[in-house]
């Protein structure tokens, strides 16, 4: 069994290429830092076992895997597929093992392809001339398309119809992976409307799950800006896919087996209900965000299933309970001004302890002095970024007394 990607030491490594379709592939499910046991989580739930690495989750599986990964991870930013892996020390050595890859299974003919290439510690070190070599490979093979651009290191442009091709050089092992997933799959489509400091929405979907919210409980997100909490928890609670309603990467290649996408399609509409099983509401207190996230739930599908309103935090008024619940408040770095945040936080706080005794609280925070002001036994449950900013999920359960 190949190791993982940067696993182990690399002179003991054999040299590989691309399996055949039909045989166990190499998958890597990207994500943000800090999230990798969220994404674990979810590729266990899908029946594989993955290896954390930092930045993702390394697990193995045949095609079906990075078709249910693509189709159903809600954390992770992308999937990538690893196609060769070789010793390159030199030019020659670089452009024999890429003439070995099997690049018309992956590459259709005048596909215009991208390089994404990182060298560290290689005696190859000039990223431009590895991914010069390798395009000519491409081009020679398979007919591809040398792309002018190549994707910049924030990983953020649109992929459009262009194949991604990830290389990474390390102590002379160089690794060939396919991204397959195309666009960041945090796109679902949805959230054309945005607010001031919109959030992702695999970043909320991970909100929910290091929240450990069970789907059929009672959720309200008091800071819900263009509603991308409530839409996430209501496709959570109606097991929708959300890759259902998008394209993929993989679905441009000669390999892509249209069949059995179709198949697992249907396998994944089977699965999702007709309504949430439990009442999911979302205010804010300004009425454009409301206004984007009646927008975006329409969009999503789930317009039926959230109840979004125009309310100041102290008009809060929470269903019935136990439930969740789940925010990503204002941090005082991009958004308002941080020392009015003091009370904010304190009136959060005193909301939950007078009317929320015995819900769990989840929420995405960047201050620990504003954390402070909750007063809330608050447990710090994972450590990422939201852009560019450092933040941490916390929990707590407020007592009921």
């Amino acid at each position: 069994m190949p190791r993982p990607v940067g696993a182990g030491d690399p002179a003991a490594l054999p040299d590989e290429t691309a399996p055949a379709a039909a045989e166990p592939v190499e998958l890597f499910a990207a994500c943000a830092p800090g999230l990798e046991p969220l994404v674990a989580q979810e590729l266990r739930a899908l029946g594989y076992n993955g290896q954390s690495e930092p930045g993702g989750v390394t697990f193995r599986g045949a095609m079906d895997a990075l078709y249910r990964a693509n189709l159903w991870l809600r954390v992770a930013t992308r999937v990538t597929l690893r196609i060769a892996h070789f010793r390159a020390r030199g030019f020659p050595e670089l452009e024999r093992h890429a003439a070995r890859v099997d690049w018309p299974q992956w590459i259709a003919r005048g596909r215009e392809v991208r390089f994404r290439v990182a060298c560290r510690k290689s005696r190859l070190y000039h990223s431009d001339a590895v991914a010069e070599r390798l395009g000519r490979a491409v081009e020679h093979l398979a007919g591809g398309r040398m792309a002018r651009a190549r994707l910049s290191d924030d990983d953020e442009e649109a992929a459009g119809d262009r194949q991604t091709v990830v290389v990474r050089l390390l102590r002379d092992v160089c690794t060939i992976s396919l991204d397959t997933s195309g666009d960041l799959l945090h796109r679902r489509g949805y959230r054309q409307a945005t607010g001031k400091a919109p959030m992702r929405e695999t970043l909320a979907a991970a909100l929910i799950a290091a929240s450990a919210w069970p789907g059929d409980a009672p959720l309200l997100d008091p800071f819900c800006g263009a509603g991308t909490i409530a839409i996430e928890a209501a496709w959570i609670a109606r097991r929708l896919a959300p890759g259902a309603h998008r394209r993929f990467a993989f679905m441009s290649w000669p390999a892509f087996d249209l069949a059995r996408w179709r198949e697992i399609l249907g396998d994944a509409a089977r699965q999702a209900l007709p309504a949430a099983r439990a009442p999911i509401l979302a205010s804010d207190r300004d009425a454009g965000a409301v206004a984007a996230a009646r927008e975006n739930a329409e969009r999503a599908g789930v317009a039926s299933d959230v109840h979004f309103d125009r309310l100041a935090l102290s008009a809060v008024t929470p269903p019935a309970g136990p439930g969740w619940l789940i925010a990503n408040p204002p941090y005082g770095i991009r958004v308002g001004d941080r020392r009015r945040l003091r009370d904010l936080y304190a009136r959060l706080g005193q909301l939950a302890r007078r009317s929320l005794r015995g819900w769990t609280v989840a929420l995405l925070l960047a201050d620990t002095q504003l954390e402070s002001q909750l007063a809330l036994p608050t447990v710090a449950v994972l450590a990422t970024t939201n852009g560019g900013v450092r933040v941490r999920i916390v929990t707590a359960i407020v007592p009921d007394a």
